[in-house]
């Protein structure tokens, strides 16, 4: 059943009539009618929400779910090949300590964003990682995490299943094992399984969930980070308690923290105060609350990020969207260009800022030529 037919089903069986789902959800009456005849096939997540909300079904029930992302390109395909083991042995066997090393670099590249860069150096880091013996488990497992988050960033979601079975299955230890399943919770959100994603996490959390009072830094991180993915997953599904329930949580793991901290079995995600703070932002974006979006991030320090890092990055996007919302356009686009400007390689992958400058655009009569700039950079659309 396609979206088109979904909706229609769910809205009869509630006693609604198009107008009246319009005048309860918020959306446009000349929406929902493209949508119920199949003009559109797909439409924002916060629109979905708004209507599932209204529909008393939860926002997964409504998702149409992406394929998973194709092969488009010979990068991507030679760390396809490179996971499967298709690009054969190295001439000179590596050390364990030169692969470290490699690794250790390449982790940097995807925590400043830089991509491109990553991509590059993938195939042949992993036709490397993968040379290693049994004895370095952990480090074959750490290279081939790494390759699984660039290929969800890039929405090549069957070369990321892949990786991510490879990892999971040299995982050392519950910490490593933990910090895999986040991701794959990363993975099944951005296909779209909200479900899944809370399943998931859930019962992570569940397994892993320490006495506070006794955790290590360790313990509380690898908590805290998938109680983050309950907490997501949960709001985005219209489950506002579980949401608040987990973010509560997460909250006294962050306090007993202290600070902001990335373990050492998950050395790409920090977790923290500042992690909850902006997770907590998010949520109140996906519940279409700008205003209280604004007032928290007024609180939160700069310099709690690190300075490139995806997390910092996605926090100001909710900031630029929520003054959007408020009709405050100038400081949204101004935020844009801010993002473009440290994280150029990242933005240009988010359809949510595609999104903001879409609308930013729709209000004015004509574009500044910053504007029309950032919209061929971000390639939105005509």
């Amino acid at each position: 059943m396609n979206l088109a037919e979904r909706l229609q089903s769910v809205r009869k069986r509630r006693g609604l009539t198009q107008k009246d789902l319009a005048f309860h959800s918020g959306v446009s009456l000349s929406l929902i009618r493209k949508l119920e005849q199949g003009e559109r096939e797909d439409t924002r997540l916060e629109t979905l929400r708004k209507l599932a909300k209204s529909l008393q079904v939860s926002t997964s029930d409504l998702i149409i779910r992406p394929e998973p992302g194709e092969i488009t390109s010979g990068e991507w395909e030679s760390i396809r090949d490179a996971l499967l083991g298709l690009n054969g042995r190295p001439d000179e066997m590596p050390t364990a300590a030169g692969v470290a090393g490699a690794v250790e670099a390449a982790e940097v590249l995807f925590t400043d964003n830089r991509f491109d860069e990553l991509g590059e150096l993938l195939p042949a880091l992993l036709r490397d990682v993968l040379a290693l013996g049994d004895g370095e488990r952990q480090l074959r497992s750490r290279g081939v995490h790494l390759a699984a988050h660039l290929l969800i960033m890039a929405r090549q979601f069957a070369a990321a299943e892949i990786a991510l079975r490879r990892a999971l299955d040299d995982a050392p230890g519950r910490f490593e094992e933990a910090a895999i399943i986040n991701t794959r919770c990363w993975l099944l959100m951005r296909q779209g399984d909200l479900a899944g994603t809370l399943d998931l996490a859930a019962r992570w959390a569940d397994e892993v969930e320490p006495r506070v009072s006794r955790a290590t830094p360790e313990e509380l991180a690898t908590w805290g980070g998938l109680l983050l993915r309950v907490s997501t997953a949960a709001s985005r599904n219209n489950e506002p308690g579980e949401s608040a329930d987990a973010l509560r949580f997460a909250q006294a793991a962050a306090v007993a923290l202290r600070i902001e901290w990335a373990p050492p079995s998950d050395p790409l995600r920090e977790f923290g105060p500042v992690a909850v703070a902006t997770r907590r932002a998010e949520n109140y974006m996906i519940e279409d609350r700008p205003d209280r979006v604004l007032e928290l991030a007024a609180k939160i320090p700069r310099s709690g990020f690190r300075a490139r890092a995806s997390s910092r990055n996605r926090h100001r996007l909710d900031v630029a969207k929520a003054n959007m919302r408020l009709h405050r356009y100038a400081d949204s686009f101004e935020i844009l260009k801010e993002v473009r400007v440290t994280s150029p390689e990242w933005i240009d992958k988010q359809p949510m800022a595609r999104d903001i400058l879409g609308q930013i655009v729709a209000k004015r009569r004509t574009l500044t030529s910053e504007m029309r700039e950032l919209a061929d950079f971000i390639h939105l659309e005509y």
